[in-house]
């Protein structure tokens, strides 16, 4: 269906979305199901739907506010009759019934798919706690460290291409100031160091050991010492996945007379009102969703892969409600086809 926008790319690329693609060709999954896809809509999140249609699946597409998408590539799904979800369809309860969601950021949180949700991203946890229907995590697993710390942290250094910093040598010794130590943060701290910059963190968590012997370790209570790296830093980057984490009081008068250049690579604005939105590179957005193709796809692959496939667990029913354990056998599986036909490894 959409061969001409996704040509561009080499099956060693995808090849955990082309076995899925193959399989579920023959086997139709989804046949019968209507099934809601709130991933990140760009070019290389057509090869997913392109998945779950050959599965049979009645595909709806979520766009919303909160959840980035190129304005090419949902023009071309309206082209092709694919329904969309958006956030008036929620408030006036206009949505159809689904059978699964696919969710990111727990924009759909409050429907109620027959047999439960698949979140995409750690910010979204929280809004499946108390979840009557069962719900996957997608990003609690080992396969989203691929995407998260390799892809977008590939990804925010080349979106900085487009703001006045066109080399990797550029970095060396520049001051980065980074929050957050999870996933994300640790893949731009690990770009950031192989390009020669000076790098603090600002975390609740443990570095790993090799991060931690190259870049300055901070506590987040130590308030002092984080004012302190505000004020020297050329370049601040919040990672943290929590919204308004920087917005608390004692840090707000540093970072208004901060001269750094202000990014975000959480889903959520993790600035805080006090901070203008275009006082951050791309409004508060991921900075990486600023590119055409924020993570390239031989990085998320396997990610988009595990959300599809995760919906294919919700069927199999006796599942408790709220957030379960991934199956780590799909995982597994899914990272040998990456290992043995991709290109990361």
């Amino acid at each position: 269906m959409f061969e001409h926008l996704t040509a561009c790319y080499k099956e060693s690329e995808y090849p955990a979305l082309a076995e899925q693609r193959r399989e579920w060709s023959v086997t139709k999954p989804f046949k019968g199901l209507r099934v809601l896809d709130n991933t990140p809509v760009f070019r290389n999140t057509l090869l997913k739907y392109e998945a779950l249609l050959a599965g049979g699946a009645e595909l709806y597409v979520g766009k919303t506010s909160l959840v980035p998408g190129n304005a090419d590539v949902l023009a071309e799904l309206e082209k092709v009759g694919i329904p969309f979800v958006t956030e008036s369809d929620i408030a006036e309860k206009r949505c159809p019934e689904f059978d699964i969601v696919l969710d990111c950021a727990g924009t759909f949180a409050t429907l109620n798919p027959r047999f439960g949700f698949v979140e995409l991203t750690r910010s979204g946890r929280d809004a499946f706690e108390n979840c009557s229907k069962p719900a996957f995590i997608a990003d609690s697993s080992e396969i989203k460290k691929i995407e998260t710390s390799l892809g977008t942290g590939e990804g925010f250094f080349r979106a900085m291409k487009n703001y006045g910093m066109p080399e990797n040598s550029a970095w060396q010794g520049k001051k980065l100031l980074v929050f957050g130590s999870g996933k994300v943060g640790s893949g731009i701290i690990t770009y950031a160091l192989r390009y020669g910059a000076n790098v603090q963190v600002v975390t609740d968590a443990s570095l790993e050991n090799d991060l931690k012997a190259k870049a300055r370790f901070i506590d987040f209570r130590d308030v002092a010492a984080t004012i302190e790296a505000i004020e020297n830093a050329e370049v601040i980057v919040t990672a943290t996945g929590k919204r308004d984490a920087l917005n608390r009081a004692e840090l707000l008068p540093a970072l208004k007379n901060s001269k750094a250049i202000f990014a975000n690579m959480g889903v959520e604005d993790e600035y805080g009102a006090e901070i203008p939105d275009n006082r951050v590179l791309y409004n508060k957005k991921p900075l990486n969703f600023s590119l055409e193709e924020p993570t390239h796809l031989k990085f998320i692959d396997a990610t988009m892969a595990l959300h599809n496939a995760l919906g294919l667990e919700l069927l199999k029913g006796n599942l408790p409600s709220g957030i379960i354990e991934n199956s780590t056998e799909l995982e597994k599986h899914i990272l040998k086809v990456t290992k043995e036909h991709g290109e990361i490894f």
